[in-house]
């Protein structure tokens, strides 16, 4: 890195678990997170990912959450991202009996992530240190 001299010289954190980038799934509904899944490190979410291990992983929660009606009634609302308007996943959500809500285009501001979600997360790990990522899923 090339620093003229004049101003601070830059903080450059050591490799390891606090300078990583990983990629969440996160879906919660009116109570809180429901399913927290870590992209494993250097993949891609792709369809196939996101139909067989995310939607598993939500389908099983929202089974034990609601019994009676399972997936049925359940409205899901994502982005346009490749993997979320895939072939193979909106097949899967019909299959599930997931209604897809549209996402308005270029309306970040509307995501419920935005103004309800990431508060909820900001205060369960507000002033907590963590050793692995996977022990982020845990709160």
């Amino acid at each position: 890195m090339w620093v003229d001299g004049q101003g601070d010289i830059p903080v450059v954190l050591r490799p390891g678990f606090q300078s990583q980038k990983r990629m969440f799934a996160v879906f919660f509904n009116y109570s809180g997170p429901i399913v927290v899944d870590i992209l494993p490190q250097d993949t891609t979410m792709t369809a196939t990912y996101y139909v067989q291990n995310v939607f598993f992983q939500v389908k099983s929660a929202i089974n034990e959450q609601r019994p009676k009606v399972s997936t049925s009634r359940t409205l899901l609302l994502h982005d346009n991202a490749g993997p979320h308007k895939a072939r193979a996943t909106t097949q899967s959500l019909r299959e599930l009996g997931i209604q897809v809500l549209l996402h308005p285009a270029y309306s970040p501001d509307l995501e419920p992530c935005y103004f309800w979600l990431f508060p909820i997360l900001r205060d369960r790990l507000a002033g907590r240190k963590f050793d692995r990522i996977q022990d982020l899923t845990k709160q």
